[in-house]
């Protein structure tokens, strides 16, 4: 038996091919024979090019008036805690609390009006992270796939070896995993590869050590000529009937087994999600937090071929306190995103990956007076004024969209989720009304509406 994986039955660091994928090869169900490893082979031969996505989740709702949206001329109950600084872009202002991306908006594009006009976070998360209306909180399964999903499915991995979709340190949407970061109807195989769900959903405070990736171990325990030996060995059952069921199971089975193959042989992956190649004094530039080292994790990732990377930074459903509450995670937040846009620029990358950072929805305009027993002002859920950053591979020093004088709504360029993801899929060189068959066989196109936003990638 090609014993690869341990853990639960699912796609991540703990286990790569939902437990025992190599045993259901046995059964029938699944075998890795001669042609899987051509496939292999090719794969290796054709190079795809190096662009890819990286997308800081901010998960729970950040507020656009504390972030790229600031209003300083509103009245106090409206302004917020802190008020707009100069960046290096002459007449671009954002909130003070971001020193280092003031340094860096040159690089940035500043998407101020985005709605979609929902103050669900199911239903925010769900339209964000797909492009279209589907789950809400009384509704919860994922109803289309999510965009990491569908670059996985009509992209695969820039390089042979490594996963093509992976969530740091496990994807996941209002605590649910993956949540709206999943496949939905395109198959578990196309599902994001999770590293580490024993120490997920990591506040920006978080301060136990963060261990290693279990696939380490699994690595390293895996000799080359014994998974070659054994991999051989199930190439006989290629003779057996393969029966095709309507969930894609046989499927996600088949390319589990690949890319666990893969990454054995290649080794490319043991490297990128390797940390302890980096010298310290450079993690210091991401933070030492949790949001700092899987930025960090990003960056290796997508230069070993990666396609799309998800970095979860939870907690901004700060109904109270929003000063104490937004204020200790915009820190990491600004250290994060500068280091990889300085990591991006020095190793040639920058014009080959974007960089996204949004939430499910925006803050309420006007501040509260604070939730029961929490008597700080904070601010509520808000869908009608959601700013979102694009950096890197974009046309710097630009401002998309306005929303009036308190934030509460787009006055110019009104934008919605669709339209940031139709981006992302021109920058991918993906057709977004590339349809595929959901579980009732019909065809579904990946937006039904979006267009990408012109002027904004390189």
């Amino acid at each position: 038996m090609l014993n690869i994986t341990r853990g639960p039955d699912s796609t991540n660091c703990q286990g790569l091919s939902r437990r025992t994928a190599i045993k259901a090869g046995f059964l029938g169900l699944s075998g890795l024979g001669l042609s899987d490893l051509l496939r292999l082979r090719a794969q290796a031969a054709a190079e795809r090019n190096n662009r890819s996505v990286i997308l800081l989740w901010l998960d729970g709702g950040p507020s656009q008036l504390e972030t790229y949206n600031p209003k300083p001329e509103a009245s106090s109950d409206y302004r917020g805690p802190w008020d707009a600084i100069a960046t290096n872009v002459p007449g671009m202002f954002i909130s003070e609390i971001l020193p280092l991306h003031a340094q860096h908006a040159d690089k940035m594009v500043f998407v101020r009006s985005v709605h979609h006009d929902n103050g669900d976070h199911f239903a925010g998360a769900h339209w964000m992270l797909t492009g279209k209306f589907g789950s809400t909180s009384v509704n919860l399964p994922q109803k289309f796939p999510s965009v990491g999903s569908y670059v996985a499915k009509a992209r695969g991995a820039n390089r042979p070896g490594v996963p093509a979709y992976v969530g740091l340190p496990a994807a996941q949407s209002v605590y649910l995993y993956p949540g709206y970061q999943g496949a939905a109807y395109l198959g578990a195989s196309y599902n994001p590869f999770d590293v580490n769900r024993e120490q997920a959903y990591l506040p920006a405070n978080y301060t136990t050590a963060i261990t290693p990736p279990k696939c380490l171990e699994n690595f390293a325990n895996t000799a080359p000529g014994q998974t070659v030996a054994r991999v051989d060995l199930l190439s006989k059952l290629d003779q057996l009937e393969r029966k095709v069921d309507q969930s894609g199971r046989i499927e996600a089975l088949d390319r589990y087994q690949q890319e666990a193959v893969s990454m054995i042989l290649g080794g490319r992956a043991r490297e990128a999600f390797d940390m302890s190649k980096e010298d310290p004094r450079f993690a210091d530039r991401y933070g030492r937090g949790p949001w700092g080292h899987y930025t960090l994790m990003a960056r290796r990732l997508v230069e070993a071929g990666v396609s799309f990377v998800t970095v979860d930074m939870p907690h901004w459903d700060d109904h109270s306190n929003i000063k104490e509450g937004h204020g200790y995670k915009l820190g990491p937040v600004d250290m994060a995103v500068s280091a990889l846009l300085d990591d991006l620029s020095q190793r040639g990358m920058i014009n080959d990956v974007l960089v996204l950072v949004m939430g499910e929805f925006g803050r309420t305009p006007k501040i509260n007076n604070g939730q029961p027993g929490i008597p700080i002002p904070g601010r509520d859920h808000w869908g009608s004024a959601i700013s979102v950053l694009m950096a890197g591979a974009v046309r710097g020093g630009q401002i998309v969209g306005a929303t009036n004088s308190k934030a509460e709504h787009p006055i110019d360029r009104p934008l919605k989720p669709a339209d940031i993801l139709a981006t992302v899929y021109r920058f991918m060189g993906i057709d977004q009304t590339l349809a595929f068959q959901d579980h009732a066989g019909r065809p579904i196109p990946i937006l039904d509406e979006g267009k990408p936003i012109e002027g904004v990638l390189v």
